[in-house]
């Protein structure tokens, strides 16, 4: 075992997921042994900084010895049980916990295995109350420009990135698509810390016209991930919840990388003074320990579904690990660490240290468009020229090559395009995160200097 050359072995076998694996020639896969707090550490013995909290569900570091104990304890106990007419005490706790911190009106819990199945879940039981609420020709789905929801077919039909879905748009629902908030480069000359959403006229222009066919709205709230950590105000989820009471439309908050603290709330629904009808939850909902997501809904939707089987009106959509016991009790754990450590008030703190350290180092940097940011999370979106906000040429694929530099240096980035984002653990330490930064510069001004 101690000759095997892990690395040839992986090109061997192993096709990486989002990756193109010609790239692996030259940037070979690393081999990771091992994971603590922020940091993972491959079989030399080499340590990275995840920053990127691995595809952004690491909530509360590698390796923790509160969740790892919960997992264990489980073990011993149950693995897996069949979720169709059994239950077990991990999934009715973890709702009973999860009841208390969602938004409001939201109640009931439907167990699925990972983000792209919860939307699935979503969009299934959106179209379906419709159906069986006198709403037959309520069949279609509208989502905003640059959105991404996963990568199902269902999800790549509601997401807006020709990245992941162009190729598959024959296979695609055909879905309604607007025009997004795009806060850095505001068609209306807006800042989005005082505008009044004038975007929002785009979505009022679409509901006009496909109104009357829409079973419901999916948004990434605040935060378009995928596409560069796009971040808008409040106000503008505010006026879409308007709209679709409005209109008898359904609104599906996509939390699934929001959730649970990344955007210095619970849930990025808690900035405004409205909840959704549906809202997906994922990545840090068991810390990334397991992969498990909910699609949590409302009574009224709920009970549509309510009737004698004959009836024919039951949800008939399933998972194999649907409510595992594993990832119930590594979610049961990250609940609790959540609120006996106060993790929220002391990300926060550390939330506006970290903003003003990238501000002071890279703020001014000829190359640096925004530093954008909301909780932890931070953007800096590279540009080619800052005073017009002009983009570097894609196919230099500058993002990639700073990515690579930053490997060499021990900082694992993974931009979106020219995009570099901060999106750490929630208990990630203050000389960690200055470290990153400083890594972070000088991948940085090392490429574009």
């Amino acid at each position: 075992m101690c000759n095997i050359n892990w690395t040839q072995e992986d090109l061997k076998y192993i096709w990486h997921p989002c990756s193109q694996m010609k790239d692996y020639e030259d940037l070979k896969p690393i081999v990771i042994d091992h994971g603590k707090g922020a940091y993972l550490y491959d079989i030399n013995g080499k340590e990275y900084i995840d920053i990127i909290s691995s595809w952004w569900c690491n909530l509360l570091g590698h390796a923790n010895p509160k969740i790892n104990a919960a997992i264990k304890n489980q073990l011993d106990r149950l693995e897996h049980v069949i979720f169709a007419n059994l239950s077990h005490k991990p999934a009715i706790e973890l709702c009973r916990e999860l009841i208390k911190i969602v938004p409001k009106g939201l109640c009931k819990f439907n167990f699925s295995d990972n983000g792209s199945a919860s939307v699935e879940c979503a969009l299934k039981m959106a179209f379906q109350y419709h159906y069986q609420t006198g709403h037959p020709e309520k069949q279609r789905f509208m989502c905003l420009s640059e959105g991404y929801h996963g990568e199902t077919i269902g999800a790549l039909s509601v997401g807006s990135m020709d990245l992941y879905a162009k190729i598959y748009k024959p296979m695609l629902m055909k879905t309604v698509h607007t025009q997004a908030p795009d806060c850095y480069r505001c068609p209306f000359n807006k800042n989005r810390d005082n505008c009044n959403c004038e975007c929002f006229k785009y979505a009022e222009e679409d509901f006009a016209k496909y109104g009357k066919e829409l079973a419901a709205v999916i948004v990434e709230p605040l935060i378009q991930g995928s596409a560069g950590m796009r971040i808008y105000p409040p106000l503008y989820l505010e006026k879409l919840r308007n709209l679709c009471d409005e209109y008898n439309v359904l609104l599906i908050a996509d939390e699934i990388a929001t959730g649970f603290g990344r955007t210095g709330k619970m849930f990025a629904f808690d900035y405004t003074n409205v909840s959704p009808d549906i809202m997906t939850v994922s990545k840090g909902l068991t810390g990334g320990y397991m992969s498990m997501a909910i699609t949590i809904t409302t009574q009224k939707i709920y009970d549509a579904f309510y009737a004698d089987y004959n009836e024919g009106k039951a949800f008939m959509h399933s998972h194999t690990y649907s409510g595992n016991p594993l990832g119930c009790s590594a979610a049961l754990a990250v609940q609790k660490i959540l609120r006996e450590e106060n993790i929220l008030e002391k990300a926060n703190k550390m939330a506006v240290y970290l903003h003003d350290n990238l501000q002071n180092t890279l703020g001014d940097y000829k190359y640096v468009g925004e530093i954008r940011h909301l909780g932890l999370i931070n953007a800096i979106e590279l540009v080619k020229n800052k005073d017009t906000k002009e983009a570097f040429d894609s196919k230099k694929r500058l993002g990639y090559e700073i990515y690579k530099k930053a490997l060499e240096k021990g900082l694992l980035l993974r931009p979106l395009g020219d995009v570099l984002y901060f999106n750490p653990p929630l208990n990630i330490e203050k000389q960690t995160l200055d470290k990153a930064v400083n890594l972070c510069a000088q991948a940085i001004k090392e490429v574009l200097n």
